[in-house]
């Protein structure tokens, strides 16, 4: 069943698992990021409370993650091809992948941000630091480990996401599993995509681990 033709692809269609992964995360925390910390400025107890901008983050978040991608893929097809020209393919799969992660990552920076020692941000505030500097060099600094190992578990997920895409025409190792797995019942070749998009996780997992570490300061 593995000949060369068949290793070819399945490291061509890894790849396109990975582009996918990467491109729509790192797309995903331009819009991510910037809301979960939205979130935390505008909450209640935050730096800047406003209740109207929570609300409309927090109903947006929730209504997003509230609907199973499978969906938002089928739903967000015309917005796809008016993008990117077509809705179908690793790159036009990156459009929903985006938009089904940022408000999930947006939840996951919230969280980081949460955890930093309200005593540190009083202390910036009575030294006299602003809002942004407050966030800038107290909250995303303080926060730093709490994020990379977040992100880490956004990768895992966005993952996890991109193999459904194959439902559709998306590509990558989900593409090859349904094709082959499902379609021809070749059950050797679905374990196989299988170990490869663990194995991945466990390569992200291990990364994210590894740098956290690096940039914990506590452990120096």
């Amino acid at each position: 069943m593995l000949d060369n033709q068949m290793i070819l692809m399945l490291a061509k269609e890894a790849w396109i698992t990975i582009y996918m992964t990467l491109s729509s995360t790192a797309l995903a925390y331009l819009i991510g990021l910037p809301m979960g910390i939205a979130l935390v400025l505008t909450a209640k107890d935050g730096l800047r409370p406003h209740p109207i901008i929570y609300k409309v983050l927090d109903f947006v978040a929730n209504i997003v993650r509230s609907v199973p991608f499978i969906i938002l893929l089928i739903m967000l097809m015309p917005v796809t091809k008016w993008i990117v020209g077509k809705s179908y393919g690793p790159t036009a799969t990156i459009v929903p992948l985006t938009i089904a992660a940022a408000p999930f990552i947006a939840r996951l920076v919230e969280s980081s941000l949460l955890e930093v020692d309200r005593g540190v941000i009083e202390a910036a505030q009575s030294m006299g630091a602003g809002t942004w500097h407050i966030v800038w060099k107290v909250l995303l600094a303080e926060a730093r480990v709490s994020l990379i190992v977040n992100a880490t578990i956004a990768l895992a997920t966005i993952l996890g996401y991109s193999a459904m895409s194959g439902a559709v025409g998306g590509g990558g190792l989900g593409d090859v599993a349904i094709r082959y797995g499902y379609h021809r019942y070749q059950v050797g070749m679905m374990m196989i995509t299988v170990v490869l998009l663990v194995l991945l996780v466990q390569i992200m997992q291990y990364t994210g681990t590894a740098i956290s570490k690096v940039m914990d300061k506590r452990n120096r």
